[in-house]
């Protein structure tokens, strides 16, 4: 352990500061090997689903044009709804990223007259300027499609007293963010999203639900489309992904909700037929495989992050003890000087730029300015190391990924480290 000692302190971080972390490492090793459990029961599932769909050397191949009877593609949907448990499944790298998922399902399930409900609060930044919060051109406000919205409780929890009133008869779809977004609030888990459909539908049984599932894949043995969502969505450089995938997003749910989001993603009439994969399916098929460990260790450094900054006086989303329902760790800094160091450590700890200085700046779909550390091999992939955040109060940094739990360890040593050297914090 002394070469890697030295080797850490070659890379600036302090026997102190080091010796702080395993200290909290003690502590922890019981709730690491339940995460394993967690990720060994994904990876069968994985593995399950791939073998169920024969995936063979023969789904590698790649297409292009207009993708007419691409069999990876097809067979790679047909993976994810056996895993997801759904009737159907959109998989595809011409979706961009995770609010454009979200926006295909959303755009695709309401019509001018229909209207949106969100009993979970305001939802992402980038999703607000889709639903027309924030006017936008294209939005769905812009289309004739009404916004609700409900907020949680001081403590949370959802406001089913409100909820209730706010389901009428133009409430056709109702959309749950899981996890917390740029909030200091609880992520949810899966049996209280359950619990919140079961709700919803027991008010409208015909209210169609979306869950925002971003971060939250392969946290639980179960998914939110397992407890009555029609459509659970997300990005392939989040979760699914397991840092391979270099583009895209997924959308798993009802038969009947799948093909207006292909229609809505290509052309009326066109749907799921047509869209090449362009060489992609290797990394598409083999980051799906691998995610169930990748996530594992992300969340290994979720909580390793929350045991070594909340001991120090700073406020924990989640704290060092919750249980984890996402991969997201929250850390009140307290101003943006705090954010900034932290985010200078994590981008130290990159394999790539790891020499450059992240610094807060404006960024497309956010109202606030934004600073961002990623040393990614996939531009702004978030289960690769990293950290951001609005440059706002209460100044809370949000740290995710690590492709490995050796990643994410070095990359929580050396934001502490920048904060030692900023004067921000003693060990």
């Amino acid at each position: 352990m002394e070469d890697l000692l030295a080797l850490y302190g070659g890379m600036g971080i302090s026997p102190a500061v080091y010796n702080y972390g395993e200290a909290a490492l003690k502590k922890l090793q019981a709730r690491f090997a339940e995460i394993d459990k967690v990720a060994e029961y994904n990876q069968a599932k994985v593995i399950s689903a791939m073998q169920k769909n024969r995936v063979s050397a023969a789904c590698f191949a790649a297409t292009t044009g207009y993708g007419y009877d691409d069999m990876g593609r097809d067979n790679l949907e047909r993976v994810y709804a056996d895993v997801f448990h759904t009737e159907a499944a959109l998989v595809r790298p011409q979706i961009t990223c995770g609010t454009h998922a979200l926006t295909v399902a959303l755009s695709a399930n309401l019509l001018p007259g229909d209207e949106l409900l969100s009993p979970v609060g305001l939802p992402y930044d980038t999703l607000q300027e889709v639903i027309g919060i924030r006017p936008s051109p294209c939005s769905l406000a812009e289309y004739g499609v009404t916004y609700r919205q409900v907020d949680l409780l001081e403590d949370g929890t959802f406001d089913y007293e409100n909820i209730r009133k706010a389901i009428n008869e133009k409430t056709k779809l109702i959309t749950i963010q899981r996890s917390k977004g740029y909030a200091t609030r609880p992520t949810f888990s899966v049996k209280q999203i359950g619990e919140l459909i079961a709700f919803c539908k027991s008010v409208k049984p015909d209210v169609l639900v979306m869950v925002d599932n971003c971060y939250g894949e392969f946290v639980e043995t179960i998914e939110p489309s397992d407890v009555g969502a029609d459509m659970t969505v997300g990005s392939l450089i989040k979760n699914p992904g397991g840092g391979l995938a270099p583009i895209g997003g997924y959308i798993a749910g009802t038969r009947e909700c799948i093909d207006r989001c292909g229609y809505r993603l290509s052309a009326p009439g066109l749907g799921q037929e047509v869209g090449a994969n362009l060489g992609l399916m290797p990394a598409l098929y083999q980051g799906f495989f691998l995610a169930p460990t990748v996530v594992a260790g992300a969340e290994k450094g979720a909580i390793f992050a929350a045991n070594l900054y909340e001991p120090l006086g700073f406020r924990c989303v989640p704290n060092a003890t919750e249980s984890r329902h996402d991969i997201i760790q929250a850390v009140e800094l307290g101003s943006e000087a705090g954010m900034i160091a932290f985010c200078k450590g994590i981008q130290a700890a990159a394999p790539v730029d790891s020499y450059a200085a992240p610094i807060p700046g404006d960024m497309p779909g956010y109202d606030s300015k934004v600073i961002m550390a990623a040393g990614a091999f996939v531009q702004g992939s978030s289960i690769e190391l990293s950290a951001d955040g609005p440059i706002r109060p209460p100044y809370a940094v949000y740290f995710q990924g690590g492709l490995t739990w050796c990643h994410a360890k070095l990359g929580i040593l050396m934001s502490l480290q920048k904060m030692v050297d900023a004067g921000l914090v003693n060990i």
